[in-house]
């Protein structure tokens, strides 16, 4: 009888941290919709998606190294790889207001210079709302830690 308390409080408590509160609240279908457009864009190379979701000022940090927003900007359009797939994993959102973190993995696959890859990311997105209550969502800055290969 304990346990089965214990499990259903932990099974709230994340449903709750999620936002899944029997159904999703808008902005939390919104900002996992806005990840999912991230990953697809990566795909198209799709500048103007960036352009949109990535605030000015925007900063991103990748292992060890930071970027500008222009900087993720150039990668994304004429970096050296070719991504042929994404896909985004077990998000979460977090929100304080008009600003929402959201965490997961996003798993992405193609080829560059060194050949076929597979890489696992697993990222921590800063989002704010722009414009008061009804504005739109956009990142204000991004984290990765790539999982080096062969450790997953």
């Amino acid at each position: 009888m304990a346990v089965a308390a214990i499990r259903m409080g932990l099974l709230l408590a994340g449903l709750w941290a999620t936002g899944v509160r029997g159904r999703q609240d808008r902005d939390v279908r919104v900002l996992l919709g806005l990840e999912d457009e991230w990953a697809a864009a990566l795909v198209r190379r799709d500048a103007a998606t960036f352009g949109r979701l990535l605030a000015d000022g925007f900063i991103y940090t990748e292992n060890d190294r930071t970027s500008t927003r222009d900087a993720v900007l150039r990668d994304i359009v004429a970096g050296p790889d070719t991504v042929e797939a994404a896909r985004n994993e077990d998000m979460r959102v977090y929100r304080f207001g008009t600003t929402a973190v959201v965490t997961g993995w996003l798993v992405v696959r193609g080829h560059g210079a060194g050949g076929p890859f597979e890489r696992r990311y697993r990222f921590t997105d800063t989002w704010v709302r722009r414009g008061g209550r009804e504005g739109r969502w956009q990142v204000v800055a991004a984290h990765d830690y790539v999982v080096p290969a062969g450790s997953r």
